[in-house]
């Protein structure tokens, strides 16, 4: 029942970035060029993330647990540090060159697309060496 919730969500995120337009690296790249030719469009869709976030969470966190598990998975770190802030400016540095964030490039695989393949697989490789440092430090 998991797997099969977690497929669900994943293809209902997909299809709503599908739908927003999202997975067209012009479109980020449209909202970050604000001395340009500006598209808010991902402001929009980032506001209506953020809203239903805020209420859904205010709901659900009303619950003793969630539905699919024993207990709520959420972070308990509050404090901003320097690694925290690094991995936010490697994150929007590589969201703003490539015009992908990963959800979207994950969904882009299917066209086949060289420069999503090599994001996807650059986007791993990070995913790899964060681990190891995090290993190292701890």
């Amino acid at each position: 029942m998991n797997l099969l919730s977690a497929f669900f969500c994943g293809w209902l995120f997909a299809l709503g970035l599908g739908l927003a337009g999202m997975a067209q690296p012009s479109r980020v790249i449209g909202f970050l060029d604000v001395a340009g030719t500006w598209d808010p469009t991902l402001l929009f869709v980032m506001g209506g993330a953020v809203g239903v976030g805020l209420i859904a969470f205010r709901r659900v966190l009303k619950r003793s647990r969630p539905i699919l598990a024993d207990r709520f998975h959420i972070s308990e770190r509050s404090r901003i540090d320097a690694r925290l802030l690094a991995g936010a400016v490697l994150f929007g540095t590589g969201w703003g060159l490539s015009g992908y964030c990963p959800g979207p490039a994950l969904m882009s695989l299917v066209t086949g697309q060289t420069s999503v393949v090599v994001f996807v697989i650059a986007m791993f490789a990070g995913f790899t060496l964060a681990g190891l440092g995090r290993r190292k430090s701890a």
